[in-house]
């Protein structure tokens, strides 16, 4: 990380930064970032990122390296579990969400192929570009409704659109931001 380099305007502070230069916004198509993010999403609904990520270590422990296998097997026992664990955001409707999240990410997987290809599908393999200061878009809502549809939960546009953008779908690293040109990938 370097503190001479001009950066989005939200990524202020050394977590921020970090998780700014190294991860935002980069394209990925690993299955298992695509789900920890997704996961980390969910529960960031109502929260500011910064609590997310400084707990980010804790949610991996807890929820079994962010093995949506495991997950989606998760019983009453286990998600009383989870909700004593102070590590994390312990709300019974998010932890119940993970749950039911991973069962149809894996759903989604075995019908699309990957959930990199469903992503993609949706803006025909490539990245989007920047679409200005905004927390929803056409994009996030066409995945949201397919989302909900499916049964995912805590899955509204602007969730889905701060979700792509973490991963890469979104290019939205802000004009003059050197990872601008770097991110636009696909």
């Amino acid at each position: 990380m370097q503190q001479d380099k001009p950066r989005c305007a939200w990524a202020k502070g050394p977590l921020m930064q970090a998780y700014h230069d190294t991860e935002w916004g980069v394209p990925t198509r690993s299955e298992e970032r695509l789900y920890e993010m997704l996961l980390l999403e969910a529960f960031q609904a109502g929260l500011s990122w910064h609590v997310i990520l400084s707990k980010r270590e804790n949610f991996r422990r807890a929820f079994d390296g962010f093995d949506p296998h495991k997950i989606a097997a998760y019983d009453e026992a286990k998600i009383a579990e989870l909700l004593e664990d102070a590590g994390i955001v312990r709300c019974r409707r998010k932890i119940a969400a993970a749950v039911v999240n991973a069962r149809c990410f894996l759903e989604i997987q075995r019908e699309a192929g990957s959930f990199a290809d469903y992503l993609y599908s949706f803006t025909g393999g490539q990245t989007v570009p920047y679409g200005g200061a905004r927390v929803t878009s056409p994009l996030s809502d066409a995945i949201s409704r397919d989302l909900r549809r499916r049964g995912m939960r805590y899955m509204g546009s602007v969730t889905v659109y701060s979700y792509l953008q973490a991963v890469g779908v979104v290019n939205d690293h802000e004009p003059g931001c050197f990872l601008r040109q770097v991110c636009q990938g696909g």
